[in-house]
């Protein structure tokens, strides 16, 4: 089948779902325009924080869009790429989405809770201890795991029969770091510069644009080639201060800036599936039972769930999100347009992947995320930009995705841990 067709078929279902179903549930649910946010009632210039609806939506869908939708995808569809593909259209519409939303439109009316304190309001201080104790668990796993993968990125070195040499991938890998550095320095000043001059509409979008541009540019001039033990300080120290920093300083300037790597990303690969509308060439179903993941049933919904539902998801709805929306009319696009761009993230990877695979569908080599990144990366040589260019800017798309979800993580942690010991007062 053409990947043309099935990028299609999905955008206008997940589209659909945004229209018909989420509008339904902010109308059911009861969506206030007139009323005061917790941003504005707890205002304290640090977690509570009034943000245009855009930027929330930004930060929302990059704090999501993590490792999952992509690596998920992809190896689910050893099942075959028709149920990855079902169950995404129908897990992020009517489950993921919901959650999403759902998570933010509980924390909003409940003066910007986190879970944890809802659970504690509604079920009790036992729940909440239970709940917050696996949720810093969890957060510590993910950071082990998250700033692992980020590190290996940017690692320029390889070792060989016991040598450590320069990997051949050393000048985009340390290219991809440096975008990196100079993405935190302009985000502070965009951040920096947004407080101060009041930026909005055109010339928020402008100026975050140019900044996003600047740090590629820069990155890409100055690649810093550097270990993977180096690389792995560097990001526990980035992480520390997205933890305890303003949301307006830092996380939220740079999903902003983010968002516009990803909008190109995601661009970038439609436009080359409809360019080159290359065909499927993974096996529709190939059973019930894989002989390297086990059954299809609960592995395909253990495999796909950020794309499909996460419940990490509703940490960040209630945890961040809920703390700087400035209108109710903006969570319906925040929790419900998020995911259901999610999704469709998940849709392009799993087609790229399919575009991939050999002939009689043999997967291509590689991880995941390599796959991807190639295959996106192929698509931008065939519009006639440089090989180097477009590795380097997927190997930080890539890096990215981590890292977006890998700060949001140490915020969330950071938060959990003190509402662990904290008393609800509100």
């Amino acid at each position: 089948m053409n990947t043309l067709v099935i990028v299609l078929i999905a955008a206008v279902c997940l589209l659909c779902g945004y229209m018909v179903y989420g509008r339904w549930l902010a109308k059911t649910w009861g969506i206030d325009p007139k009323a005061k946010t917790p941003a504005y009632t707890h205002e304290d210039g640090q977690d509570y924080v009034p943000t245009n609806g855009w930027i929330v939506f930004s930060h929302q869908f990059s704090s999501i869009a993590g490792a999952g939708p992509v690596t998920g995808a992809i190896q689910a569809a050893a099942f075959g790429w028709v149920p990855v593909l079902l169950w995404i259209l129908v897990g992020g519409v009517f489950f993921g989405a919901v959650t999403d939303f759902g998570a933010l439109y509980a924390s909003v009316k409940n003066e910007g809770k986190s879970m944890g304190l809802l659970i504690e309001k509604y079920i009790g201080k036992t729940g909440k201890r239970l709940f917050l104790i696996f949720c810093w668990l969890f957060t510590l796993i993910v950071i082990a795991a998250f700033a692992d993968m980020v590190a290996g990125t940017f690692n320029a070195y390889t070792v060989k029969d016991g040598v450590t040499e320069l990997a051949a991938a050393a000048r985009t890998n340390g290219a991809a770091g440096s975008i990196s550095i100079a993405f935190i320095v302009f985000a502070m000043v965009f951040g920096v510069l947004q407080k101060k001059l009041n930026l909005e509409g055109k010339s928020e979008f402008f100026v975050g644009l140019a900044c996003t541009v600047a740090s590629l540019a820069i990155g890409m001039a100055f690649p810093l080639i550097g270990a993977k033990d180096a690389w792995t300080g560097f990001t526990f120290a980035y992480i520390f201060f997205a933890s305890v920093l303003p949301m307006w300083l830092l996380k939220q300037p740079r999903d902003y800036m983010t968002t516009f790597m990803f909008a190109g990303m995601i661009l970038g690969a439609v436009v080359g599936i409809v360019v080159a509308h290359p065909n499927m060439n993974l096996p529709m179903y190939t059973g019930f039972t894989n002989e390297k993941l086990g059954n299809m049933f609960p592995i395909l919904f253990v495999t796909v769930a950020c794309g499909a539902v996460s419940g990490f998801h509703s940490l960040v709805s209630s945890g961040t999100s809920s703390k700087t929306v400035e209108n109710e009319k903006d969570m319906l696009k925040v929790g419900y347009g998020a995911m259901v761009l999610e999704s469709l993230l998940a849709v392009i990877a799993l087609c790229v992947a399919g575009a991939s695979a050999a002939a009689d569908g043999t997967p291509a080599d590689g991880t995941p995320f390599q796959v991807f990144s190639r295959g996106v990366a192929s698509f931008f040589v065939g519009f006639g930009l440089d090989q180097h260019f477009a590795s380097v800017f997927m190997t930080m798309c890539v890096s990215a995705l981590a890292l977006t979800s890998l700060d949001a993580v140490a915020r969330i942690g950071r938060m959990s841990f003190q509402e662990l010991f904290s008393v609800d007062d509100m």
